[in-house]
């Protein structure tokens, strides 16, 4: 069965950064209706590790789930947009794991940096995504925290390279934090 991804990008119009993983867990998993969702995903524990030295910054206190609205008014402010490398994927397995993702159509990435004219990096969470960014840009995939100058449309970018935010990634979270870090840092 073919699944349509559920959410429309997140495009601010100040955004900097695009954030792209491959696709959304089911939403059996989900904890919220936006980016990220599974409450054992640790996006925005790393965000808020990375930006309020608090990783439990974007967590709705007493439940398992995050603050829906605190996110995007911070993704708002930081100029970060966000959305998955893939529109339509099959799952070969029924969970979210790239090894077991079938993409069958890619996103237009070219129709989101349109949309985005102040972006001066695409960050990827994770191996799947990171390849049909290489393979968009005709690029090396960069190593785990580091990135890619690339060009679109006379524009310089940097194509960064993020590790899994996925507690299936076998990174302590600090470490995690550390390496997005340095995205905004610079």
């Amino acid at each position: 069965m073919i699944e349509k991804h559920p959410l429309k990008p997140f495009l601010p119009k100040n955004a900097k950064i695009l954030m792209l993983g491959s696709f959304p867990p089911p939403m059996i998993r989900w904890s919220m209706n936006f980016f990220y969702p599974n409450w054992i995903n640790d996006m925005w524990r790393i965000m808020g590790i990375v930006f309020y030295n608090d990783k439990h910054y974007f967590e709705v206190k007493g439940e398992k789930r995050f603050n829906k609205i605190l996110i995007e008014q911070f993704c708002s402010k930081q100029g970060i947009a966000l959305f998955d490398t893939a529109c339509e994927v099959r799952r070969l397995n029924n969970n979210a794991s790239d090894k077991f993702l079938e993409i069958v159509t890619i996103t237009d990435i070219n129709y989101l940096l349109d949309k985005l004219p102040h972006c001066n990096s695409i960050v990827t969470t994770g191996e799947k995504a990171s390849e049909i960014i290489a393979n968009s840009f005709c690029c090396e995939i960069p190593k785990i925290g580091e990135f890619r100058e690339i060009m679109y449309n006379n524009r310089n970018l940097r194509f960064w390279r993020m590790p899994s935010s996925s507690r299936a990634y076998p990174l302590k979270l600090e470490m995690k934090a550390d390496l997005y870090r340095v995205i905004f840092d610079k």
